[in-house]
C-alpha cells in the first residue's frame, strides 16, 4: 500500500504518453493509439478468450477498433453490447449484471475489457469479481474518477450500494478517443473532480469529529490531482490535448488515492450523496439519468454554498445539542471542541460563485436548474441526501441531525 501511494502518475509537457503502474495495476497508459497498446497487453497476459464489454455509444467510439485487432491477433473475441433500460439509459443493475455474467460463462472468458465510461466499469469490475477473472480498462471519455475504483455502485431494487469488486489490472486511455469525446462528457469529468473540494473537507471533519479513518498522503494525492486539473481547466475548456491528458490523469490519480486508502473517502462526501440521492429518485420516478459528473458538479456548488454559511453563522448551537439519530460516536461538543479547525478547513473550499464560475468554463451545467434539478428535490435531498451513506459523518449530516434533534 506505501508503494502505491508514493507512485504517481507524471504528465508530460504538450500532452503526449504516459506510462506508469502502482501496487494496484500493472500498466497505466495515457497516450494517443493507447488501444493497441492494450492489444499487446492481452497477449502478453496471455489470454485466449476475451469479451469487450460496449454500449451501443462506446462500441463504435473505440470497441469496434478494438475488436479489430484482436481479431487480427487470432484470438477469441465476443463483444457484449450492454443494454439500455426502459428511459434509454445503461445502468448498472440486475439486469446488466445478469446480461454480462451470462456471456462471461457462455464463452469462457478469460478477462473482460471495459470499453466506455463509469457505469460499463461498474457493471464489468463486479461481473469480473463473480467470474473470479481479471478486467481491464479502455475509458472513452475523461467523465468519471472510479476506472480503477475496487467498489462497484449497483442499483438493486432501485437502491444504489457500493459493492466490493476489483480494480482494473491495466488502463489503457486512449487519446485519440478521448479527444472525440461528447464535450458534456469531458465537463462531467471535471465536475467529478471538482467535488474534490467538499469531499476532502468531509473526508477532515469527519475524521476531527467521529474518528474516521483518514490518511494524509491519500488527501494530498485527491488534491494535487484537483489543483492540477483546475490549474488546466483553460485547456481542458479548449479540449486542447494537454487539457484532456491533464484530465485523465487527474481521474485516475483520485482512483489511485481511493485504492491506496482502501475506501472511497478522499474523492466522495456529501456532493456525491446529493448526486446518489437525485439518481435513485430518477430511477424511481422513471426519467433518463443524469450525468454523474454534472451532478456531482452542480451538487458541489450547493454543498459549499451551504458549508461557508454555516462557518459564517459561527460555533453557537453546536455545544449540547444532543441528537435522536446520530449513530455515529461524534457528538455536537466534538464539532465545538475542533470548531477553529473545521473553520479554517471550509475556508479552503472555494465560494460557491468560484465553483459556479469554473464549472461555467469547462461549459458543463454550472447549477441544478441547468441539470433541471427541481427546487423541491433540491430542498428534499440537502435534509435527506446524507442517510445514503450513513457510514459516513459529514457536516451535512451533523448539520441535518443538529436540525432534527432541535425540532424533535
Amino acid at each position: 500500500m506505501a508503494a502505491a501511494e508514493s507512485s504517481k502518475i507524471n504528465m508530460p509537457s504538450g500532452g503526449g504518453r504516459v506510462r506508469s503502474a502502482t501496487d494496484d495495476v500493472d500498466t497505466i497508459l495515457i497516450g494517443a493509439g493507447a488501444i493497441g497498446e492494450a492489444v499487446l497487453y492481452v497477449e502478453e497476459q496471455a489470454y485466449r478468450s476475451i469479451i469487450v464489454a460496449v454500449d451501443a455509444n462506446t462500441y463504435p467510439a473505440a470497441g469496434q477498433r478494438l475488436e479489430e485487432l484482436l481479431r487480427a491477433k487470432r484470438l477469441a473475441v465476443h463483444v457484449t453490447i450492454i443494454k439500455p433500460d426502459r428511459q434509454g439509459d445503461v445502468i448498472a443493475d440486475e439486469a446488466s449484471l445478469i446480461q454480462l455474467l451470462h456471456d462471461v460463462k457462455q464463452q469462457g472468458a478469460e478477462a473482460v475489457i471495459a470499453v466506455g465510461g463509469g457505469t460499463i466499469h461498474d457493471i464489468v469490475r463486479y461481473c469480473a469479481y463473480m467470474a473470479g477473472i481479471p478486467f481491464i480498462s479502455v475509458p472513452t471519455a475523461p467523465s468519471v474518477d472510479g476506472f480503477n475504483s475496487k467498489g462497484a455502485p449497483i442499483l438493486i431494487r432501485g437502491e444504489k450500494i457500493t459493492i466490493a469488486a476489483i480494480g482494473p489490472n491495466a488502463i489503457f486511455a486512449d487519446l485519440d478517443v478521448l479527444m472525440k469525446a461528447p464535450s458534456a462528457l469531458t465537463a462531467a469529468g471535471f465536475g467529478d473532480m471538482l467535488g474534490k473540494y467538499t469531499s476532502l473537507f468531509d473526508w477532515s471533519f469527519g475524521s476531527l469529529t467521529a474518528g474516521e479513518p483518514y490518511s494524509l498522503a491519500a488527501a494530498e494525492r485527491t488534491r494535487s490531482a484537483l489543483l492540477q486539473c483546475v490549474n488546466q481547466s483553460e485547456l481542458i475548456a479548449r479540449r486542447q490535448e494537454e487539457g484532456i491528458a491533464a484530465l485523465m490523469s487527474a481521474l485516475i490519480e483520485s482512483g489511485l488515492a481511493m485504492l491506496s486508502f482502501g475506501q472511497s473517502h478522499p474523492a466522495s462526501g456529501a456532493e456525491h450523496h446529493l448526486s446518489h440521492y437525485w439518481e435513485m429518485e430518477y430511477i424511481r420516478l422513471g426519467k433518463r439519468q443524469l450525468l454523474h459528473g454534472a451532478k456531482v458538479g452542480a451538487a458541489c456548488v450547493e454543498i459549499a454554498r451551504l458549508y461557508h454559511r454555516i462557518a459564517d453563522e459561527g460555533i453557537d448551537g453546536w455545544s449540547n445539542s444532543g441528537s435522536h439519530e446520530r449513530e455515529s460516536p461524534a457528538a455536537a461538543d466534538a464539532i465545538a471542541a475542533n470548531w477553529p479547525q473545521i473553520r479554517k478547513h471550509i475556508a479552503d473550499i472555494p465560494d460557491s460563485g468560484t465553483l459556479t464560475g469554473l464549472l461555467r468554463g469547462i461549459g458543463g451545467p454550472a447549477s441544478v436548474s441547468e441539470l433541471q434539478v427541481s427546487d423541491e428535490l433540491l430542498a428534499r435531498s440537502m435534509r435527506e441526501a446524507h442517510r445514503v451513506r450513513m457510514n459516513r459523518y459529514t457536516l451535512l449530516r451533523a448539520y441535518n441531525e443538529r436540525a432534527n434533534a432541535a425540532n424533535a
